[in-house]
């Protein structure tokens, strides 16, 4: 029950744990550092995957699957890639009731795999571009973990590209970095920023990283998809070859980006409140619940029967049939709970609407409407029920993402100043823009010191252009600076 749940201002991380287990999203599994996804949570990860696979699909990517294990020796072909993901890995050694000659790693990110199978399938210039997405499950052994945002076990998708040019490979990093930007601010209601990853931060192999920050109710960042230009690192690792029209034989430039059951962990933080979670209609399993009050037993039969006529309507209407996805309405004619307990139930699960139904509404040819995200109730007449359902399904996805930039763009500080940055982060928290030099000693004391990291060097134009005389926070020295984007994250 709601009751049950830590107010975010008394503890946020507590509260975010409460509505993940108290809205039946998730649960801690006996294999320590796992999480078992229970049907609340998996029905928002199949909404996601539909909504995310056609979008993949559209950019001309076709799914696949490639195996669990990896042969040890491919990581080892790869040395950026290795050393990068050799403390999280976990290996295989035994199996079939003998010590294996070589070890398999159980894959952390296939690159290695998926490349083995491409030097296999590309010849020449016509294979190309190749583009494979897999949905799967990875693993990586992590010492701190956090249900969905950070687990051993998560799922995600994958996605795998080889072009003839580094050109072509950069166009596909951006056009799916884009993929991302859209879906979470279109589907998930949750504002991002694009940017370029610092050196430091980026992927192991990768050439350039990009990635969506979003800003969680707690004002931490939070890293919620990525997308890698690989350039030829593991073409050459793994002999990744093709003939090309000038008839020489070349290296092909390759892509990897994706997004993982992390994103449910950010739609929880972005959008949820002290009563449980939100889902934004565009990734709500259950759009609708109808209650019926049935108090007056002479009374229940026809409540009943007007509670189905009402779904029935309201699925017909061309108003809900329009809508970009398809609406599914819960009745609840559960006696043994009283209608209260279920008010409560159903703003825990975040249903983003709830329609009361009882003896003197059927009088008054009325429901009560409650919409999830607002703290009030209004009395609807049945004649224009369905395109009033259709309106506040609307400008509800709409006014959560508002409410979210909003939020982000209030807690979003430009600081010009060393000192005036360590204060914003210590005192105020959120993201900061500010001017950095390029040099890894001034992110390193940026990191060390404040605890806060360089999230992106923002895409956007706008926060590209620094006045001549503004310079680096740390070291003030006339390097030339760019603009990036600062702050504590997940």
């Amino acid at each position: 029950m709601a009751e049950k749940i830590t107010p975010r201002a008394e503890n946020f991380s507590e509260w975010y744990q409460d509505v993940v287990l108290q809205a039946k999203l998730a649960d801690y599994s006996p294999v320590k550092g796992c999480m078992v996804i229970r049907p609340n949570g998996y029905a928002l990860w199949e909404n996601i995957q539909k909504e995310l696979d056609q979008r993949i699909k559209k950019t001309g990517a076709k799914n696949a699957y490639f195996p669990l294990l990896i042969p040890e020796s491919f990581l080892k072909k790869e040395a950026q890639h290795v050393e990068g993901f050799a403390p999280q890995c976990a290996v295989v050694t035994y199996a079939g009731g003998k010590e294996l000659e070589e070890k398999y790693v159980v894959r952390p990110t296939s690159e290695t795999i998926i490349n083995s199978m491409f030097a296999k399938w590309i010849q020449s210039y016509r294979d190309l571009p190749l583009l494979i997405n897999q949905w799967c499950n990875v693993m990586r052994w992590e010492m701190k973990t956090k249900l969905f945002l950070r687990t051993t076990e998560f799922l995600w998708q994958e996605g795998h590209t080889c072009h003839t040019s580094l050109e072509e490979a950069e166009n596909k990093t951006r056009q799916m970095l884009e993929v991302y930007k859209n879906f979470a601010e279109e589907i998930l209601a949750m504002p991002v920023w694009m940017g370029l990853k610092s050196e430091s931060e980026k992927f192991a192999g990768a050439l350039r990283t990009y990635s969506i920050e979003s800003m969680m109710q707690d004002k931490k960042a939070l890293q919620a998809g990525t997308s890698h230009n690989l350039a030829s690192n593991f073409a050459k690792a793994f002999d990744t070859m093709f003939l090309d029209q000038d008839g020489k034989q070349k290296h092909v430039y390759q892509t990897s980006w994706g997004v993982s059951t992390r994103l449910i962990g950010g739609l929880i933080m972005t959008h949820s409140d002290d009563k449980g979670f939100v889902a934004p209609p565009r990734l709500a399993e259950t759009h609708i619940v109808i209650v019926p009050i049935l108090a007056q037993a002479q009374m229940k039969d026809k409540i009943l029967e007007k509670a189905t006529e009402l779904s029935k309507t309201i699925l017909e209407r061309n108003e809900i049939k329009s809508l970009p996805y398809n609406i599914k309405i819960n009745i609840d004619a559960d006696e043994t709970k009283q209608p209260g307990w279920k008010f409560h139930e159903y703003e825990l699960l975040g249903v983003p609407i709830r329609l009361e139904l009882g003896p003197k509404d059927l009088e008054k040819n009325q429901v009560v409407l409650a919409r999830r995200d607002l703290d009030k109730k209004e009395f609807i007449s049945l004649d224009i029920l369905p395109q009033t359902i259709a309106n506040h399904l609307v400008s509800m996805q709409k006014d959560l993402f508002e409410k979210a930039k909003k939020f982000r763009d209030q807690n979003t500080f430009q600081t010009y100043s060393y000192t005036e940055f360590k204060q914003t982060i210590e005192t105020k928290g959120g993201f900061c823009l500010t001017a950095w030099c390029k040099d890894p000693v001034c992110e390193n004391k940026i990191k060390e010191e404040t605890k806060a990291t360089i999230r992106v060097l923002p895409l956007d134009s706008i926060f590209q252009e620094i006045p001549e005389k503004e310079k680096c926070i740390v070291c003030q020295t006339k390097k030339p600076a760019i603009r990036v984007l600062v702050a504590r994250s997940y």
